[in-house]
């Protein structure tokens, strides 16, 4: 890869040769890469702002003809969608729609259970501690709020829709506004179809009922598709405190509230860490899937297809790596494999 400029989101970065000390970290990809059941992957590493490794491997689908990845091509992101629902949170946040996030879920949402959802806060919902899940449609406790960590798609229902009620908005209409027109953002979306750019999902099998394409174009369901030049930019967005080429471009203040530590005090020491609904790095944690080796106040995002978006604000490096596998074949510890990630990302860069 030559030096060059090309436009990334918006803003003009210089692309160095690949820097071989990353070749290990397209190594650790191409490795996962064999090892599930996707056709298409992607590594793109910036360091202070400059992309300093950027690989395409494989294809959008499994037909013969299909397109090869390539840098306009768009990843289904699966739960990364939620850094994106984190950020409109904490717009609301910010700018006094919400007034903090220890309120009760029940003094916004009227129409929910009182019973179930008493005690459970916004800051719950958004550190997964609200102890709730949905099951055919019906809400119910399964612990109390705040003592335990369950990973739970209703906290994040729940969440979309205290946005609409307190700021009249959504997902999507803050994020086009507050970020991708701003910065020429044209590869980050929510699709009800989809179109020759965006990477196929590879299912266990073809009847796999987990997998829906959602109509909804709101921001609230699991339709998103990224290009890993633009996760790298958003990632950079925050690694930068929403400040790219000398531009605040989104307030600082909104970036710290969404990335730093918000889990509440009482959680069983061996949980996964959150800000608003980033997984964040302040301590040691069994169950955390951010690697071991990477430092303190790091902040990872990650989704049921394999995509990964790690940013390292201490060494200054946004990490991507993109898949389209949908969810983990039988002997693949995606836990162990995300996390090794990390870690040979902080080994390259030393």
């Amino acid at each position: 890869m030559s030096n060059c400029n090309r436009l990334v989101g918006g803003i003009q970065l210089l692309i160095k040769k690949s820097d071989s000390r990353l070749g290990s970290v397209h190594e650790h990809v191409l490795h996962t890469f064999q090892r599930v059941l996707g056709t298409g992957a992607a590594t793109l590493v910036m360091q202070e702002g400059k992309v300093v490794f950027e690989e395409y491997v494989g294809r959008h689908s499994s037909h013969s003809n299909a397109r090869s990845i390539q840098a306009d091509s768009q990843f289904y992101v699966a739960s990364v969608r939620k850094s994106y629902i984190g950020f409109a949170i904490a717009y609301a946040v910010y700018h006094g729609f919400i007034e903090n996030i220890d309120i009760p879920v029940i003094k916004v949402l009227k129409n929910v259970d009182q019973t179930i959802w008493k005690g459970t806060t916004i800051r719950h919902l958004l550190t997964h501690t609200h102890g709730l899940e949905k099951r055919k449609g019906e809400v119910s406790r399964i612990h109390p709020p705040r003592t335990e960590w369950t990973y739970e798609g209703v906290g994040i229902e729940a969440l979309t829709e205290i946005l609409e009620v307190t700021t009249g908005r959504t997902v999507s209409h803050i994020l086009h506004k507050e970020v991708f027109q701003p910065l020429q953002m044209t590869q980050s979306d929510w699709y009800a179809e989809t179109g020759e750019k965006h990477v196929d999902v590879i299912l266990k099998t073809e009847e796999d009922s987990e997998w829906q394409l959602s109509q909804s174009l709101k921001g609230d369901d699991k339709n998103m598709y990224v290009s890993a030049r633009e996760l790298a930019m958003w990632g950079n967005l925050h690694l930068y405190e929403g400040k790219l080429n000398g531009i605040q471009v989104v307030p600082k203040e909104l970036i710290r509230l969404a990335t730093t530590l918000q889990s509440p005090d009482g959680i069983q020491s061996d949980a996964p860490q959150n800000g608003y609904l980033w997984f964040v790095k302040n301590r040691e944690s069994t169950k955390t899937e951010i690697g071991g080796a990477v430092p303190r106040g790091s902040f990872q995002i990650l989704g049921y297809t394999g995509v990964t978006l790690l940013v390292i604000p201490e060494k200054k490096v946004v990490a991507v790596r993109m898949f389209n596998s949908f969810g983990s074949p039988e002997g693949y510890d995606y836990l162990e494999d995300v996390r090794s990630f990390g870690d040979k990302v902080v080994e390259s860069i030393r």
